[in-house]
Order: C-alpha cells, then structure tokens, then sequence
C-alpha cells in the first residue's frame, strides 16, 4: 500500500502538522478563546455510542442521499472554507474530489479560486456568501455565483468576530509582499515540501479573494475584506428573507443553533439549515451541533432540510449525526488536513474514510439505508442534548 494514503483523518492532520508552515497549521486549527466550543465538537461524538446488532445484517448499504435536490453518494458534503495557503490548486482540487466521490463542494465567498474554476471542476457546487457590503454589493457577488453555474448558496450567519485564543493567533500578513517574505522565510524554508508545491505552481499565496469582486477586477486582501465585513450592519431576519428571494434555487442558511432560530429560517423560506457554531471559531462555550441537533430536528426537520457542521472526524461521526436527525453533515478541517498531506488524493482520501467507517457503522446497526436509522440506534448518555431557544 502507498506510504502516501493514510487510514484516519487524525494521520491526515499529523501529516498536515509537519507538512504546512506552523502559521498555515495554526490557522487551520483556529478555534477561539479557551477553545471550549473547538473540543466540544469532537468530544460530544466520543459520548455517543452504538447499539448494534450482532446477526441478520444486511448484505447491502446505500449510502446516497440528496442535499438540496443534489444527488450524492455518501452524506458527507465540503464545507466551505475561507482564503487558503494549503496547496496551490486549493479549492479546486476540493472540488475535484468532491466530484470524483460523487458529492458537493462548497465554496466560500472569501476562497483562493474564482467560482468558475471551481464550478468546472465540480458542477455540483454550493456558493457561501456573508452579509458583507450592500445589497448591490451582494446581488452581483450571487449572480456571479449563478452565471458561473452554482447550483445552490449557503448564507454563513454563525461568527461573532471573537478575538483572542488562550494558546496564541497564527501570524498572518496582510500581504505577501518582501518584508513579509523575510519575515516568514524561516517557518516556509522549514517546510520544503509545501514550499515546492507551490515552486513547481510557479506562485505563491496571495491571499487574496476572487469571488467578492467581479471577474477582471482586483481582488481584496483577505483582510481587507474581512475587515468591510467587520464594518457591514448586521443583517436582520428580513435582511436574510430577501436574500433567499435573490436567488431562484436552494439556500441553506448556515449557524443554527436554537430552535427559535431554526423557525424563523423555516418562516424565511431557507430550504436547508446548517446546525453549527463556526467549527468553534464563533462565540466559544457554545455547545457542539450534535448536542443540538436532535431538538432541532425534532422541530423542523419535518419542514426544512437539516445538515450538521462541526466535529466530524470518522464515518461514524456522520451515522451518529444522520441517527439523530441529520440529512448530511459538512466537513471542513478533516479534508483540508488531507489536501495538506496529499493535494487533490487526499481529499480522496478523508472521503474514503468517512464512506467507509459510515458503511462499517451502518452494516453494525443492522441497517441497509440512511433512511433506517433512527435516535434508537445510538446510546445518548443523560444530560448529553441541549436544547436552546425551545
């Protein structure tokens, strides 16, 4: 077997450790404040556990689902992801994989790839889009979006620009210019490797994004637009409903957390939420999703489509997610890990991972379709569910 393919997303991230810059590796962790929100999403998953069966199982499993009227073969969709310095082909080699496992990528409005490349890469895309800027401002980023031919949108609500982590910011430049090559050629030398793919790529990151400007014009920095964002009046509900007005195909609206929240995403028309808290990176001792989910789903899961986001490390992550309410869940970490230690394969390769740990948990259930698990199948310790804004 190739010593480059590895069998856990946690041998994805140890190769990403000693592969990428330490500023690169730290910004991909993220997390904010204490980090409480950050441990919480993947410890949560630990406190479940399965009831299998031991005899009669099926033979057979499908995995295949649908996330907003897209088809797709397993219940795991990418999530969008900010500005990336991970790999050259960033995005569109997410995207690549995505399509080759037969599922959606998600491209965020801040990405390294214009919707285009992507779109071609993977027609089965979903662009992310913040309240960022005005009204016009943000019907030519989504219309954009549907000329590149983006099948549906997710509106991202779930950050509250927290500051500060206990264990230190990575050092990012505003851009790659001399004085910041200087000052991050020790950690970039240190790395030959990721060095080289971007050497061999014949550019280096510029941190910039495409897709918050019309094709042919110059491109923000990542941290010129995120401070306009800063800067942007917070939407309101209304705010949010006319967007889904905008736009004449599916939108999910990402950052649930609160089932009074989930309401008025139903009332706004959204067709999916997104059960989430930013990968801990929004208002830190928020509770994991999937301490959330049932009571969300048990709310409106009958009305709107419910996908999880957060925490996701295995294939059994994402049957415990779909047991207890869940049409899919997103990843983001785990295959920016992979795209680390091995581009465009190992996206592939996180992939293969949760198909193949999800197919194992659902052979152990007993089951032979996403559509037969239930909230019986899975251990819920007390006290582990949250239910907020009930």
């Amino acid at each position: 077997m190739s010593k480059i393919w590895f069998e856990t997303v946690a041998e994805a991230q140890r190769r990403a450790k000693r592969s990428l810059p330490k500023s690169v590796y730290s910004a991909l962790l993220a997390g904010s404040e204490r980090g409480v929100s950050y441990d919480d999403n993947t410890a949560a998953f630990a406190e479940l556990g399965f009831a299998p069966h031991c005899a009669g199982l099926s033979g057979k499993r499908d995995l295949a689902t649908t996330v907003m009227g897209e088809e797709i073969s397993l219940p795991v969709i990418c999530s969008p992801t900010g500005v990336q310095a991970v790999h050259p082909d960033g995005e569109v080699a997410i995207a690549r994989a995505a399509a080759a496992r037969g599922t959606i990528t998600g491209l965020s409005s801040f990405a390294s790839k214009p919707v285009e490349e992507v779109v071609e890469a993977n027609p089965q895309t979903f662009f992310q889009i913040y309240w960022l800027g005005s009204r016009d401002a943000i019907l030519r980023r989504i219309a954009r979006a549907k000329e590149a031919g983006a099948r549906g949108l997710i509106v991202t609500t779930d950050w509250s620009f927290s500051m500060g982590r206990d264990w230190g910011s990575p050092s990012i430049p505003e851009k790659l210019d001399l004085k910041a090559m200087v000052q991050f050629a020790p950690e970039t030398l240190a790395r030959p490797r990721w060095l080289s793919r971007f050497a061999r790529a014949g550019y280096i990151p510029d941190l910039t994004v495409p897709n918050l400007v019309q094709p042919g014009e110059t491109a923000p920095t990542f941290f010129g637009a995120y401070y306009e964002w800063m800067q942007t009046p917070l939407p309101t509900w209304e705010d949010l409903a006319w967007l889904r007005s905008q736009w004449d195909g599916p939108v999910m609206l990402k950052g649930i957390c609160r089932v009074d929240d989930a309401k008025r995403a139903v009332d706004a028309g959204m067709t999916a939420i997104s059960v989430s808290n930013h990968g801990g990176n929004n208002l830190d001792s928020t509770p994991a999703p999937i301490r959330v989910l049932p009571s969300i789903a048990d709310a409106v899961g009958h009305e709107i489509e419910v996908v999880l986001d957060g925490g996701v490390r295995r294939g059994s992550d994402v049957i415990k997610a779909v047991a207890l309410g869940a049409r899919a869940v997103m990843i983001g970490r785990a295959y920016l890990w992979g795209l680390a230690a091995n581009g465009q394969a190992g996206v592939e390769n996180v992939l293969d991972i949760l198909r193949s740990g999800a197919d194992s948990a659902l052979l152990g259930m007993g089951k032979a379709a996403l559509d037969e698990l239930s909230a019986e199948d899975i251990v819920i310790p007390p006290g582990f569910t949250r239910t907020l804004g009930g």
